[in-house]
């Protein structure tokens, strides 16, 4: 028996089709993981408990704050918002929104996050910092890899948007 070519065709659109199911299960599953460690942040920081904010953060992770300063290691990150926590963001609350979240690969996903930070205590050298509404906003690009079955921080680069760089509302 000869098989046509549209029925290999067919063939192949459903293999390709059942295939496609797990890896969109999967999607769902790791995309809502990244999505709550954004919210776990959100939490910690509206709390100023650094030890929840540095919890999805990766013991070799990396660190730059808007500063440009660069820290290495879980601990430190902990520590430096251990420390911001008690200073120029005692009592502040965070609003972040994700902008942009892609797998670069099944166990690697980038992860931006528009933020909005009200309650700031910014040092009056820097209080063009603030926006229009005394907010400090930031983009936040995080990457996020896939190790043991859970996902943690492996970079964490967060740059200052001035207002002259609009940047959209939070949601």
């Amino acid at each position: 028996m000869a098989i046509t070519k549209a029925t290999l065709v067919a063939l192949l659109g459903s293999l390709v089709g059942l295939l496609a199911i797990p890896a969109l299960a999967q999607s769902r599953k790791d995309t809502a993981a990244i999505r709550n460690i954004v919210e776990d942040e959100t939490t910690a920081w509206n709390k100023g408990d650094a030890v929840a904010y540095a919890r999805h953060f990766a013991a070799d992770g990396t660190f730059t704050n808007i500063l440009g300063a660069f820290y290495k290691g879980h601990d430190t990150f902990a520590a430096e918002h251990g420390q911001i926590f008690k200073t120029i963001f005692l009592g502040s609350t965070i609003q972040q929104d994700i902008v942009s979240l892609q797998f670069a690969a099944p166990d690697v996903a980038v992860v931006e996050v528009l933020t909005a930070v009200t309650g700031a205590k910014i040092p009056s050298a820097r209080a063009d910092s603030l926006d229009a509404k005394g907010r400090l906003r930031t983009r936040l690009l995080q990457v996020a890899v896939r190790r043991g079955g859970k996902w943690e921080i492996v970079a964490y680069h967060n740059v200052e948007v001035r207002d002259a760089l609009h940047a959209p509302e939070p949601k």
